[in-house]
């Protein structure tokens, strides 16, 4: 079965099983484990931030940091494809009590001027806009990389503003692989940032969250407030790490098997899609001659699996699982499938 529902399928290789046999434990809620803390320090370097936690999942990581960034009643900016309204089971308003305000940018990006024009005046009547999150890649927007001047001149608005800034960087190696720009980079017009092991890079689970000092020692107390403070975490903070420091150069492979796909599906009667949107792993097309689901179905019938993302539109992500001779694969599928 060539497996492309999405890069979190992907399975942990010998060498990572091999680093997480071996490594080094503590106890992580103690602040003792020493694999995990040079985990949370390597990414923090990477980013360019002070400090780090490990969390056991990238919602975990946003919710975290909404929370440590906001208060009861705020409101939170973000595009309307965002992982964190679509994807979170409705965290934002349980956990931290805010409110969240969708912009409708272009594949998940957004410009600073539409920012500026949905802010509101202070006003009794109106929750405060506090916090601004950004997703970089963007999912739902086909893996689409952030301009960096888009963050540059929105970081500048927020700054006026007071507003803070959240990156939710659960693809965020990619956009670097594929921009040719640093995490750090990035990271740096963001108080937080969230990154996530266990797609593009392999690791079987976990994702960390980034900041100053002070927010992620808040950070601290509350994933133990949400159940997230993990003991012998060094087990699967190995994987992580292996994945950080071998994994991140070969994206660049998943990123051209996504452009193959994409470019060989494109002729295929009946499918919608235009090559050149698809930047980084994801690519998103559209079925113009059936739903669906009903060609979902035809392909793992032929050994394809895919997702769907609405009655009209599939998701394929490439990832380490898959290889090019895969890719070549998948496309006859659909044209089989399409021509049944």
């Amino acid at each position: 079965m060539i497996d492309l529902r999405s890069d979190t399928i992907t399975q942990p290789s010998m060498e990572m099983r091999n680093a997480m046999r071996s490594a080094l434990v503590g106890d992580d809620v103690l602040g003792d484990d020493p694999t995990v803390l040079e985990l949370e320090q390597r990414t923090a370097e990477i980013l360019g931030k002070e400090a780090a936690i490990y969390t056991p999942s990238g919602t975990m990581a946003n919710q975290i940091a909404i929370r440590a960034l906001t208060n009861p009643g705020d409101e939170v900016i973000c595009d309307e494809t965002a992982h964190i309204y679509n994807y979170e089971a409705g965290a934002p308003a349980v956990i931290s009590g805010v409110i969240l305000k969708l912009l409708c940018g272009e594949r998940g990006v957004f410009t600073a001027k539409k920012l500026e024009e949905t802010l509101r005046p202070k006003n009794v009547h109106f929750a405060p806009a506090k916090l601004v999150v950004l997703e970089n890649t963007s999912n739902r927007g086909c893996g689409r990389i952030w301009p960096l001047n888009n963050i540059k001149e929105i970081q500048a608005l927020c700054k006026n503003r007071g507003i803070k800034l959240h990156l939710d960087g659960a693809r965020l190696w990619n956009a670097s692989v594929a921009s040719g720009i640093s995490e750090a980079e990035y990271a740096e017009y963001f108080n937080t940032v969230s990154v996530c092991f266990s797609k593009g890079l392999g690791a079987p689970i976990g994702s960390v969250l980034a900041g100053d000092t002070d927010t992620i020692e808040h950070a601290r107390r509350i994933r133990k407030m949400l159940g997230g403070g993990m003991r012998q975490a060094g087990i699967i903070a190995a994987g992580a790490l292996y994945a950080l420091e071998n994994n991140r150069s070969r994206l660049k492979i998943d990123h051209a098997n996504a452009k193959h796909l994409a470019e060989g599906i494109s002729q295929i009667c009946g499918i919608s899609i235009n090559p050149a949107i698809v930047e980084t792993n994801i690519v998103i097309f559209g079925v113009d001659t059936m739903p669906s689901e009903e060609l979902r179905f035809k392909l793992e019938e032929r050994g394809v699996r895919m997702l769907t993302t609405s009655p009209s539109n599939l998701r394929a992500v490439t990832n380490l699982m898959v290889n090019s001779s895969d890719i070549e694969s998948s496309i006859q599928a659909v044209e089989k499938a399409m021509s049944s």
